[in-house]
């Protein structure tokens, strides 16, 4: 079927899924793919300026992820398990929010029931206010003091099921991007993982200009794709706000004829959904635009991403931007060197 999402699989030993992150973020590997000729360059992350010139534009999403997952009990003692999907506003008139209502994807033995009270410590509660689709649920979060202080308090980083061992406070800052900023992501932007601040200056001193968008990654970009034809799948909406400032980096370049790098998936998303021709409109909203082969690209012209898993949304994309054979001889060469794989793994640059 030509539209088959069972076209988009690959094997990938287990051991090549990485656990931990590389003690520094720019000594992960980099694969480079020439879309072009399909030539494939074995190289470090911290060469990625090579392939930069004066002029581009690096693009990076700097969302920040919060702590999402809360581990508690119900009052009849029974664990439960959230992952929320909102981070709390501001109070009204500046007033410190003691209270939130957020959307959270939940686990627990038995069906939670609306009204019923949740604890996670001391300083967190939450009751559920009303019921979704299955395994979803919105709650009201009360505290007796700043709900984000309390929610930071109680909450973890909300590592990918693949990493299978416990979060640690060291991912609190390691699974953050160095330009992270917005608060409001459920999972990291993780091609930006790989840069640190050293580096990025090392860009810019190349003439290579560092603009900003945020999209805040929610669990609809890692919903598997339940259709046997990839094309009836449908994305979660996720914020996404583009700057004036960084629109007109962005404008000014491709009137140039200079490259827009995007730095993620993510990244990738946000400039198509606000592209209007070949050029970006700022502002903010919602996007849910899912990029699948087939697709014509209007902003971007290289892509610096992850290894994604099989029959994803993300594999999807890439294969829509370099070409299904393309991309899937890359994976095949990556297992083969032992690459690292997923969110704590190693890169690719897509020429």
């Amino acid at each position: 079927m030509e539209y088959s999402l069972s076209a988009f699989d690959y094997d990938l030993p287990e051991e090549l899924i990485a656990q931990e992150p590389p003690v520094v973020r720019d000594q992960s590997r980099l694969l480079v793919l020439d879309r072009v000729s399909g030539n494939l360059t074995h190289a470090g992350f911290g060469e990625v300026p090579t392939w930069l010139g004066s002029g581009d534009v690096l693009v990076v999403n700097d969302t920040r992820v919060f702590p999402a997952r809360l581990r508690g009990r119900k009052e009849s003692g029974g664990r439960v398990e959230l992952l929320l999907t909102d981070w709390p506003g501001p109070g009204d008139n500046g007033a410190t929010p003691r209270e939130a209502v957020s959307r959270a994807l939940w686990r627990a033995s038995r069906q939670l029931r609306v009204g019923q009270m949740l604890h996670f410590g001391p300083a967190l509660r939450g009751e559920v206010v009303a019921l979704g689709e299955p395994g979803e649920v919105e709650v009201r979060l009360t505290s007796p003091g700043d709900i984000r202080q309390a929610l930071h308090e109680a909450g973890e980083l909300p590592l990918p099921p693949y990493i299978r061992r416990p979060c640690r406070e060291t991912d609190r800052e390691r699974y953050q991007t160095v330009f992270a900023e917005r608060i409001g992501a459920v999972a990291a932007p993780t091609a930006g993982l790989h840069f640190t601040a050293e580096l990025l200056a090392r860009v810019r001193q190349g003439g290579v200009e560092v603009a900003h968008l945020t999209l805040h990654v929610g669990p609809g970009t890692f919903q598997p794709v339940r259709t046997t034809d990839y094309r009836q799948h449908r994305l979660g909406a996720e914020f996404l706000h583009l700057s004036e400032e960084s629109a007109e980096v962005i404008n000014r370049a491709k009137a140039g004829g200079k490259r827009i790098v995007a730095v993620g998936t993510t990244t990738v998303r946000g400039l198509e959904y606000l592209a209007r021709g070949d050029r970006v409109v700022p502002g903010e909203g919602w996007c849910d635009l899912f990029i699948c082969p087939g697709y014509s690209f209007q902003v971007v012209d290289r892509l610096i991403t992850n290894f994604h898993l099989p029959r994803s949304t993300l594999l999807l994309l890439v294969s829509a931007f370099a070409g299904r054979e393309r991309i899937l001889a890359a994976y095949r060469e990556a297992v083969r060197e032992r690459y690292r794989f997923y969110s704590y793994g190693d890169a690719m640059l897509i020429l």
